[in-house]
């Protein structure tokens, strides 16, 4: 049986640092070229997936936006969008104004991806900002009213800020529009102390996207096989026959997890992929 590998970035496959090890960018090269099935679910968006695995030629589209678009990861372009409704998008855009702030705004115009910003209040807000403005990301809009935004598809809308603020937030959110949407609340694991809530479509989950890309490259029979560390990876676990979490994944994901490999400091992903996907080429011969 071919075999499908799906893996998260952030915590999974990617170290502490946010970049992929020499090791394990030498490795995919090698398995990639050996014809290895592979391809990556991300909250992270095309752009800044692409540095990250510069030199991997991927054969898949990748998910970004825990599912909101399904894209290729050389040319940016969606084959998949799973933008929020236009009546929900403004609904929560006012909900989240009324609860004291301003959301960062993703969205895809038609043409182009935008991501619109006004000005940074708080030190999580300006650490987002200034790692985007640093990289040059060509998304950014810088709008003084972000409402300018909702004239687009909007795929995300990012909250940051102290973590009981966003608590309060969420349970407001769930109240007037769950069944809408798809909500995370985290901790920017590179921006300690503050806290990321995040807003898509519903339909914008890794378990669905992966689904829809089995189907569109005719990956039916495949078995498939999954990475991850967070909340918003487990839904993708549980609908894979080998549910992988590393080492330090959270103890909830961990629980869903048919195996429980090494942490994401010791390439323990691509380690396990390539001895699963040896041992299935010797099966096959």
């Amino acid at each position: 049986m071919s075999t499908l590998y799906v893996s998260d970035l952030d915590g999974t496959l990617l170290r502490n640092d946010g970049t992929l090890s020499t090791v394990s960018r030498m490795a995919l090269q090698r398995l990639l070229a050996d014809r290895l099935v592979f391809s990556v679910a991300s909250a992270r968006s095309v752009v800044s997936m692409r540095p990250l695995l510069e030199g991997l030629r991927l054969t898949l589209p990748v998910i970004e936006f825990n599912g909101a678009f399904v894209s290729d990861l050389e040319t940016g372009r969606h084959e998949v969008v799973n933008a929020l409704d236009g009546e929900i998008a403004r609904d929560l855009f006012a909900l989240i104004v009324r609860f004291g702030h301003s959301p960062f705004v993703s969205t895809f115009d038609g043409d182009a991806d935008c991501l619109y910003y006004g000005a940074a209040t708080n030190a999580g807000e300006r650490h987002y900002v200034s790692g985007r403005l640093g990289n040059r990301d060509p998304r950014l809009r810088y709008a003084d009213d972000r409402a300018v935004s909702l004239r687009d598809q909007v795929v995300c809308l990012t909250v940051i800020g102290k973590v009981a603020p966003l608590r309060e937030l969420e349970i407001a959110i769930r109240e007037q529009n769950g069944k809408h949407v798809e909500i995370h609340l985290f901790e920017n694991r590179y921006s300690p102390g503050w806290f990321w809530l995040t807003i898509h479509d519903r339909r914008a989950t890794k378990d669905q996207a992966i689904r829809l890309l089995m189907e569109s490259r005719g990956l039916g029979k495949h078995e498939l096989v999954v990475f991850g560390d967070h909340m918003n990876d487990i839904k993708m676990l549980q609908m894979a026959s080998q549910a992988v979490a590393v080492a330090n994944a959270h103890p909830e994901v961990r629980r869903h997890a048919t195996h429980v490999i090494g942490t994401n400091q010791e390439d323990s992903v691509v380690k396990f992929i390539r001895d699963h996907h040896a041992g299935m080429r010797r099966a096959s011969t």
